[in-house]
């Protein structure tokens, strides 16, 4: 079914493909997203492992400024140390501060790991899918003839 009734179903259905490969990674049939479209995947990809690693970070902030009484800055150092795998600045006074560090440590691993995976996943997707377009395209060309 055509969006615009103008433009033939073809040509809809690829303008539909295209909107979508900038959330959903295109399928091993499918050819090779041209470049524009892959750097804003890339840019979303970014944007969206940005906004994950800020609003990691404000949890942190939160969490020492509410337990540990520390001031935004002090509170800001040790959320980005920890998240960054480096480990607290300031000795932890209160129980409630260290249980909730204990609990940032284990929650910053995981979000490290997600994060990276968001930011690098088009890149690793793109040097896969041309690995597999070029071993079809071999397959093809040694059966064909």
């Amino acid at each position: 079914m055509a969006l615009n009734p103008d433009v033939p179903s073809d040509e809809a259905d690829n303008e539909v493909e295209v909107s979508h490969s900038l959330l959903k990674f295109e399928r091993r049939t499918a050819p090779l997203l041209p470049r524009p479209l892959f750097f804003r995947r890339v840019a979303l990809g970014a944007l969206i492992g940005l906004a994950l690693l800020g609003g990691a970070l404000a949890i942190g902030m939160i969490g020492y400024h509410v337990t540990e009484k520390m001031s935004w800055l002090d509170a800001f150092a040790n959320a980005a140390m920890i998240l960054s795998g480096m480990g607290p600045l300031a000795p932890l006074q209160t129980s409630a501060g260290k249980l909730f560090a204990g609990c940032y440590a284990l929650f910053s691993g995981l979000a490290f790991i997600t994060i990276v995976g968001v930011i690098l996943g088009p890149f690793l997707h793109r040097i896969f899918h041309r690995f597999l377009l070029q071993d079809d395209q071999d397959g093809e060309k040694d059966s064909g003839g």
